[in-house]
Order: structure tokens, then sequence, then C-alpha cells
């Protein structure tokens, strides 16, 4: 799918660019809502203290996400979460090497110091 691979060539963009942890995830799920028509609602939660916490989302929660695990270190980090009407395999490759990309982090991406992870 062209919008996968041009989503993807904006998240090597930004992954190449480089920043802050909570910079590149918030662009990183700005890309995916953005660019992925299907994506309604895109969000990334932490693993804290065993739960998921929410940290940058956008669009509108209409619909339990379907959750991809975000590793590091055989570890599970962190979760993507998307609302779409229908995530066929194609969705599921392209999710699943996103987790992979983003996981580094994915580790220190939940401290954002006390700010809300709203732009």
């Amino acid at each position: 799918m062209s919008a996968h691979r041009g989503a993807l060539e904006a998240i090597d963009r930004i992954l190449n660019r480089g920043g802050g942890a909570d910079e590149v995830l918030r662009e990183v799920v700005a890309v995916l809502h953005d660019r992925i028509d299907d994506y309604s609602w895109v969000g990334i939660s932490f693993v804290e203290e065993g739960e998921l916490v929410l940290g940058p989302a956008l669009g509108k929660l209409t619909a339990e996400p379907m959750g991809m695990p975000i590793s590091y270190e055989n570890n599970v980090v962190a979760q993507l979460g998307v609302v779409a009407d229908e995530l066929d395999p194609e969705d599921r490759t392209f999710l699943e090497r996103v987790a992979l990309l983003i996981s580094p982090y994915c580790l220190v991406g939940w401290d954002t110091g006390g700010e809300a992870w709203s732009p």
C-alpha cells in the first residue's frame, strides 16, 4: 500500500532527524493518524507498574483500539493502538514494523516531566 510506504518514509525521516523521545513519538502518532485514512484514532500507551498508561494520541476514540505490543529487549514496554474499521494483514505487518522502529523511544517516552501529552 502506498499510504503505508509513505508513512514509513515519513517515520524514517522523523527518526533520522532525532530529538527527544516525547517529540518523536508525538510526530509518529501524527503521521499514522494523518497519513492512514482508515485510522480514526492512534495512540501509544506505556507500561507503568504493570498497567498501560495512555501517552500521545490523536483522533476520536470511538471503539476499543487494536493494540500492537512494543517490545524492547524482549520486554513489552508500550502498546501502539489504532482504531480502524478493519485491519488487514498488510496493516498488521505495517504496525509491527512501526512498533519495532519506535521501541527505543518508548523506554523514556512516558516521562513528560508532568506535561500533558496533548499538543
